[in-house]
């Protein structure tokens, strides 16, 4: 088990695109799930991409199971996701609030595909195609967002909806993504 550290906000690493994976099924990437999927764990993370611990390479994870911090979110099964390609099934947007590893203690309301299509590979170079819509959607595209050096804060249409998350939601206790 090897936790990472988590890089934060305002860490330059964040901010540069990662480059596309080209060997599937090696030790190193198996050795970086293992540590992405621990570390996503131990910090109650709905999700993780390599760049948040320092690895610019295309690599998401995610999973959201019954929790009682998302009550409404319906169960993501835990997926790997490499060079994903998203596409988006229509023009609705959804705001919803959305926090992350990488920017500790706050929440923001956040505009989102309501419907996306995703597509790319897991860890075994298989492909993956799935059509999803909610929370599974967001949780894609904010995963996805790292990948090209975007964090949730500079999506926010208005900053009175951005804060630290014991503020917004007092007496709550929120997962961030």
């Amino acid at each position: 088990m090897a936790i990472r550290e988590v890089l934060k906000m305002g860490d330059p690493r964040l901010l540069a695109p990662a480059r596309p994976v080209e060997e599937f099924d090696s030790p190193e990437l198996t050795q970086l799930i293992v540590d992405m999927h621990d570390t996503m764990r131990a910090l109650n993370g709905a999700g993780l991409a390599a760049p948040q611990i320092g690895v610019g390479l295309q690599v998401v994870i995610f999973e959201v199971a019954a929790n009682p911090r998302y009550p409404d979110a319906e169960n993501v099964p835990f997926t790997v996701l490499i060079n994903p390609v998203l596409t988006a099934l229509s023009d609705v947007m959804e705001e919803g609030w959305e926090g992350c590893l990488s920017v500790p203690g706050m929440r923001g309301l956040v505009p989102r595909h309501a419907a996306l299509r995703y597509q790319g590979f897991d860890a075994a170079g298989k492909p993956i195609d799935r059509s999803v819509n909610g929370f599974h959607a967001r949780v894609v595209q904010h995963e996805a967002d790292h990948l090209r050096g975007i964090l949730y804060p500079m999506r926010i249409r208005d900053l009175r909806y951005f804060g630290f998350t014991d503020t917004l939601f007092p007496g709550q206790t929120l997962l961030d993504d």
